[in-house]
């Protein structure tokens, strides 16, 4: 049903409530020079912006077969064919010092894991230069949500959650906290979530995705409404991330093909990139496959 998210109730409602009191204040009893009249309108402000921050509308949910919902509001901020070149540390490598630390990201072992596609653990990737494409490549679509944006993420197909992690970054306390537009954003405070098909809606069963919920310069706080082993339906609620941030979808290239635009292309119909609704908007659909309706 529309309407609020989860946790929005108490952050529209009390500045909403306490804005009405004190300009009843104001009107009955003593504005005290106006102060008390323009803290009222504030916080009634304040409520109506939460109001359409905290707002979570009903999407009517593609149904097309092989398609790869957005997770996400926003828009597309690039579009990259990706391998992995390095990988987290596990506890042994670490405690063996067998690992490159690196004061902005952290620890990493300078090889990929076995099954990069798997998404076992994090992984450090660079883009692909034409002509070397190969079979453990993956496309990432990076969506930038403004403060602005629906902040609800969806599932992007129907898929049981194998694994979640979160991570805070380096540099700083919580994490470096650059603004959620630029690309080095990818490594402020995150949420790491893989989904693995169910093997509805015309794809692969056990084919898995990379989800990454990343905080940007103001939000700070990414709430997961779900739990490993988790089942969930293509555009069913996930979680959120609250103001400006940012999410990241990795695939499979070899077996999904990209169908938005980023703002990286310069395409100048689509300057700040392909905007995409939670849900709704398809980001990939499955390669050389024909496409067809339920």
């Amino acid at each position: 049903m529309s309407g609020l998210a989860k946790g929005g109730k108490p952050a529209v409602f009390l500045p909403l409530l306490m804005g009405i009191s004190i300009l009843l204040v104001s009107i009955f009893v003593d504005p005290v020079g106006h102060m008390i009249t323009f803290v009222g309108v504030f916080l009634l402000m304040l409520s109506t912006f939460m109001a359409n921050f905290y707002r979570d509308p009903d999407r009517p949910i593609s149904k097309q077969q092989g398609l790869v919902v957005s997770p996400a509001d926003g828009h597309v901020m690039f579009v990259k064919r990706e391998r992995a070149i390095a990988r987290r540390p596990s506890r042994e490598e670490f405690s063996q010092q067998n690992c490159e630390f690196d004061k902005l990201t952290g620890d990493w072992v300078n090889s990929a894991c076995e099954s990069p596609l798997e998404f076992t653990t994090e992984q450090k990737w660079e883009e692909v230069p034409s002509g070397e494409e190969g079979e453990d490549d993956a496309w990432r679509v990076a969506i930038f949500m403004s403060p602005m944006d629906v902040h609800v993420n969806r599932s992007p197909f129907a898929a049981k959650i194998t694994h979640m992690e979160h991570r805070l970054g380096k540099g700083k306390r919580r994490g470096p906290f650059l603004p959620a537009y630029k690309k080095e954003s990818q490594y402020n405070e995150r949420v790491r979530s893989v989904f693995t098909s169910t093997g509805e809606g015309g794809h692969t069963m056990g084919v898995s995705f990379e989800v990454i919920q990343i905080s940007g310069a103001l939000a700070r706080t990414i709430f997961p409404w779900t739990m490993v082993d988790d089942i969930l339906r293509r555009g069913e609620r996930y979680g959120m991330i609250r103001l400006g941030s940012r999410v990241d979808v990795r695939v499979p290239a070899s077996l999904y093909s990209p169908i938005v635009i980023g703002a990286d292309s310069q395409n100048s119909s689509y300057p700040k990139g392909e905007f995409v609704s939670a849900g709704t908007s398809g980001l990939f659909e499955i390669s050389n496959v024909l496409i067809c309706e339920e």
